[in-house]
């Protein structure tokens, strides 16, 4: 497992509740790598995540990917939807979990919130730019 996998999981703990208030469901995303498969468990339950590794949990969306596809992903190389959708992941499940996900992982390098590029303003420091 790469050290960017497990910064991604630990930063979700601290930092990704706020994004999902409304939200309950446990997705486990199984990371293909040359050492096997390794699990993770993200557990939200209205804004509040739990993360655990290993062990084979059921969960409400199962995500299987490569780890270089997940660490883009990561990274806001990559978005999951369209990851989906060129089969660089595949989900079972419960769909809405993937196209939630996008909330999770971080903004394409370079993006900007919709109001800078059109009043120039910036948004409210409380406000997350997705």
């Amino acid at each position: 497992m790469s050290e960017a996998v497990r910064d991604f999981f630990d930063q979700l703990t601290r930092n990704g509740g706020r994004l999902l208030r409304q939200i309950s469901g446990s997705v486990r995303f199984d990371l293909t790598s040359h050492d096997g498969v390794d699990r993770w468990l993200v557990v939200i339950e209205r804004g509040r995540i739990a993360v655990s590794h290993g062990g084979a949990e059921d969960a409400d969306t199962v995500i299987r990917t490569d780890e270089t596809t997940f660490v883009r992903m990561a990274r806001g190389e990559v978005k999951p939807l369209p990851a989906f959708l060129r089969n660089d992941l595949v989900a079972d499940g419960q769909f809405r979990m993937v196209i939630l996900l996008e909330r999770l992982f971080a903004p394409p390098p370079g993006a900007r919130h919709p109001r800078v590029l059109v009043t120039g303003a910036e948004p409210a420091p409380d406000r997350e730019v997705r």
